[in-house]
């Protein structure tokens, strides 16, 4: 079973940042990593291939992509590849969020 996080605002105080993570916001601040592309649909392939529509900031480590989802004003990933998890804590201080487990 893979583990899931999201980077989320839910729990900040209300301050100088919004309670969750504009689309629009994603946008630029993955625009400015090298690393990463926008995706409007994720394929997921093996035995049978999937697509899922959404917002995905699909990130290059390797020859693997992995996707860094926003919806309804939060991010996910799944955190199977253990390279994912310095990069995640990166993403959620410089958004100003947190990080929660689901």
């Amino acid at each position: 079973m893979s583990q899931r996080y999201r980077i989320t605002r839910a729990f900040q105080e209300n301050g100088n940042s919004a309670q969750t993570i504009s689309l629009e916001e994603c946008k630029q601040y993955f625009a400015s990593k090298p690393d990463f592309s926008y995706s409007s649909i994720f394929t997921v392939t093996g035995t049978t291939s999937m697509s899922i529509e959404g917002d995905f900031f699909m990130w290059s480590y390797g020859d693997t992509k992995i996707p860094f989802r926003h919806y309804q004003g939060d991010i996910y990933v799944s955190g199977t590849n253990e390279a994912v998890i310095p990069l995640m804590i990166e993403v959620a201080g410089e958004l100003r969020a947190d990080i929660v487990e689901g």
